[in-house]
C-alpha cells in the first residue's frame, strides 16, 4: 500500500527518541526510583513547586484551552522582556520548529544545519519535503561561518538556517560576531535556545533587531516540564499571522498552559535549580577526570559531551545500564565513539562515579 505514501517520506530516517522510563525500568528489573536518569537532559529535581500547585488549583481541564495562550503569553513577556505580540506558545520548541518549515519552505527548499546538533531540524526538514543541507562544525564544535556562507552562495532556495546554541550534544555557545554575520545572510535564522538558561546569554531581544530572526526557548529543562511539552518563542511579525492560520488552534494544553504560568511564578526555585544544576555539572568533570578514557568538551548547558578513547561507547552505555545509570551514546560523524551525560543531583554523580569505578 506504499502507494499512498509520500515517497520522500518512505526513504526517510525515523527520529530516535528516548525510550519511556517504564519501558526501561521493566527492561532493566529496576524500581524507577532506582535508576539514575542522565540520558535526556531533564531537570533532575522535576517541576517546580509553582507548576505543581497551579495544575492542582486547575479548575478548567473540561474546557477547550485558549487558542492564543494569552495568560502564557503575559507571563512570558514580562519573563523574557520582548513584546507579548511577538510571542508565540507551542507543544514544546519541537512543533514550533514544524511550523516555521511548514510556513516558509515549497518542496525542494533548503534548509541549512550545522551538525553534530539537535535531530529535531533533519527530521522537521524531511517531514515538510524540504532539502537538508549540513555544513559540518569545526572539531571545536564551533560554527564554520566562512562554510555555511559560501554553502548559501551555492544554494539559490536556501530559506532556513538552524542555530542551536548552547549546542545539543557539546554545549557550546555561538559567538556574537558569527551570529551577526550569519543574520546578514537572505535565510530565515532560528536560534534555539532550549538550554541557554544555563549559560546566562539569550539572544531573545536580537529579534526585535533583526527581522530574519526566530528565538526558541522551552520549559522541559528550565522547569522540568518536559513530559507537559510547552515551549515558546519570539518571531518576526511578519510571520505570525500565518504561523497562527496553520497552528493547530488548541495546541498548548490546558495543563501545560497552567504548569508553565505556575513556574514563572516561581522565579526563585528556577534560579536556584539552575545553580545546583550548573554546579553538578562542573562538579561531574572534576570527579570523572580520573577516568583517564573519558575526555569532556566544554559545556555551557546542562549536559557533558564525553569522547571515549581506548574502549568502545557503546559498550560503556550498556555497561552502565546495568548499573542503573542511562546516558546517551553517539555514533555519528563529529561525535562518533561519545557519550552525553545529564548534569544530574549530587547522588545521581555520586551513582556514576560508583558505576565507572565497578565497571574499571
Amino acid at each position: 500500500m506504499n502507494q499512498f505514501i509520500r515517497r520522500d517520506i518512505i526513504d526517510m530516517q525515523p527520529y530516535t527518541p528516548i525510550v519511556p522510563f517504564e519501558v526501561l525500568s521493566q527492561r532493566l528489573g529496576r524500581t524507577a526510583d532506582d535508576i539514575v536518569k542522565l540520558d535526556a537532559n531533564e531537570n533532575p529535581y522535576g517541576p517546580a513547586p509553582g507548576a505543581l500547585a497551579a495544575l492542582q488549583a486547575g479548575r478548567y481541564f473540561h474546557i477547550y484551552p485558549d487558542p492564543e495562550a494569552n495568560v502564557l503569553r503575559d507571563k512570558l513577556a514580562d519573563f523574557t522582556g520582548v513584546p507579548k505580540e511577538r510571542l508565540l506558545a507551542g507543544m514544546g520548541a519541537d512543533e514550533l520548529i514544524d511550523l516555521v518549515l511548514r510556513v516558509v519552505l515549497e518542496p525542494g527548499d533548503a534548509v541549512i544545519d550545522c551538525p553534530p546538533s539537535f535531530g529535531m531540524y533533519p527530521f522537521s526538514t524531511a517531514v515538510n519535503a524540504g532539502a537538508y543541507v549540513a555544513v559540518a562544525r569545526r572539531d571545536d564544535y564551533s560554527l564554520d561561518v566562512d562554510a555555511i556562507e559560501a554553502e548559501v552562495a551555492r544554494q539559490p532556495h536556501a530559506k532556513v538556517l538552524f542555530v542551536c546554541s548552547p549546542n545539543n550534544p557539546d554545549g557550546s555557545v555561538v559567538a556574537d560576531a558569527d551570529l551577526r554575520r550569519l543574520l546578514e545572510l537572505p535565510l530565515l535564522v532560528v536560534l534555539d535556545e532550549a538550554y541557554v538558561d544555563f549559560s546566562g546569554n539569550s539572544r531573545m531581544a536580537w529579534a526585535l533587531e533583526y527581522d530574519n530572526l526566530v528565538v526558541l526557548r522551552t520549559f522541559s529543562k528550565l522547569a522540568g516540564l518536559a513530559g507537559l511539552r510547552v515551549g515558546y518563542g519570539i518571531f518576526p511579525e511578519w510571520s505570525i499571522p500565518h504561523i497562527m492560520k496553520i497552528k493547530q488552534p488548541y495546541n498548548v494544553n490546558v495543563a501545560a498552559s497552567l504548569a508553565a504560568c505556575g513556574a514563572l511564578d516561581d522565579k526563585e526555585w528556577l534560579r536556584e535549580k539552575v545553580s545546583a544544576i550548573t554546579a553538578e555539572r562542573d562538579r561531574m568533570v572534576r570527579l570523572l577526570a580520573p577516568f583517564r578514557y573519558l575526555r569532556p568538551y566544554p559545556s555551557r548547558s546542562n549536559f557533558v559531551l564525553f569522547r571515549v578513547f581506548g574502549r568502545n561507547a557503546l559498550d560503556l552505555k550498556r555497561n552502565l545500564e546495568q548499573h542503573g545509570i542511562l546516558v546517551r551514546h553517539f555514533a555519528k560523524p563529529g561525535v562518533d565513539n561519545c557519550i552525553r551525560i545529564s548534569a544530574g543531583r549530587p547522588q545521581d554523580t555520586n551513582r556514576l562515579v560508583e558505576a565507572l569505578r565497578e565497571i574499571g
